[in-house]
């Protein structure tokens, strides 16, 4: 039968007399764990790891396409191994005390991708160094501390840093923000919006106002160019007024003469018509001092071009 081997390397693989056949080489040592796991953390902050089991975040210890199953503290905070030896807090991350940046690129880790967080990389809040964990207490017991629900809880929540608009609430006129009837968010998303003010959009980029005021949405045969263009914070103010309607103004005219004023033309009998005395709406006369008393449609019309009906 044919050697299946050439005979010098049989011969090369036998050692000569009074030879030792050479060592095996050592395995390799294999490379120690930066992790810790859960139960490392839970024995030292127990009362913190029993509070977060009960929050939406305890999925990610049994979430295993992201890698962390059993290691859901060192998700947020790192590798715990060599805090767990030295016990030094210079050894593990704490959000709360990072850079805003650092803190946001932890959490945006999962939350990229998630519809509330569409716009968190460019809303104001992260421009104004405002990080996630500045409103979400991570730690907290349950859902209820994690994100806060209800409106009293909002409100507190935005009131503790927009301390200029809280203000304006306390005008005569005003959204039931301070009776907690309705709250911050629901005309603004913290997360960002493509709208100026972070406004909560409604029905594709429309302004979130005509949630609830869907009276006044178009389209409308006739517009008023400013419902259109400007949206509703051209003529009101959303916190608080000292108008009924919550006008930018105390008096009808004087928001309407913001664009109205000084524009004269013929009409059909022939008279120059405008804004200011001695025109036709002389304002000196108290009938024209009130803009809507015949201009009743000023959000839009579908059957007069003046918005008179």
């Amino acid at each position: 039968m044919r050697a299946l081997f050439p005979a010098w390397l049989i011969l090369a693989a036998v050692p000569l007399s009074g030879q030792e056949a050479p060592a095996a080489l050592p395995a390799p040592t294999p490379t120690p764990s930066p992790y810790a796991g859960s139960a490392a953390c839970s024995a030292c902050h127990e009362d913190i790891f029993n509070a977060f089991q009960k929050s939406p975040h305890a999925q990610v210890d049994t979430d295993q396409h992201r890698g962390f199953a059993g290691r859901v503290c060192e998700s947020c905070h790192g590798p715990a191994q060599k805090h767990t030896e030295s016990a030094s807090a210079a050894d593990i991350h704490q959000p709360a005390k990072m850079a805003v940046a650092a803190a946001d690129k932890i959490c945006m880790g999962c939350h990229l991708n998630t519809p509330t967080q569409v716009g968190r990389l460019q809303n104001s809040h992260a421009k104004n160094q405002v990080s996630c964990v500045s409103c979400h207490k991570i730690h907290a017991d349950g859902p209820m501390g994690l994100v806060p629900r209800g409106n009293a809880a909002i409100n507190t929540e935005c009131e503790s840093c927009h301390l200029n608009v809280w203000a304006q609430f306390q005008k005569p006129n005003h959204h039931k923000v301070p009776e907690n009837a309705m709250s911050c968010v629901d005309c603004h998303n913290p997360h960002g919006s493509i709208r100026p003010a972070m406004q909560q959009s409604f029905a594709a980029n429309e302004p979130g106002c005509l949630n609830c005021h869907g009276d006044k949405r178009g389209p409308f045969a006739f517009e008023h160019e400013p419902v259109r263009f400007e949206g509703c914070i051209t003529c009101h103010e959303p916190h608080g007024s000292t108008n009924p309607r919550m006008l930018t103004r105390h008096e009808v005219r004087f928001v309407c003469l913001e664009c109205h004023a000084n524009l004269p033309g013929n009409n059909s009998i022939g008279r120059v018509v405008g804004v200011v005395p001695p025109a036709f709406h002389n304002l000196n006369l108290p009938v024209y001092q009130n803009c809507t008393v015949c201009h009743q449609k000023v959000h839009g019309s579908h059957i007069d071009r003046n918005l008179l009906k």
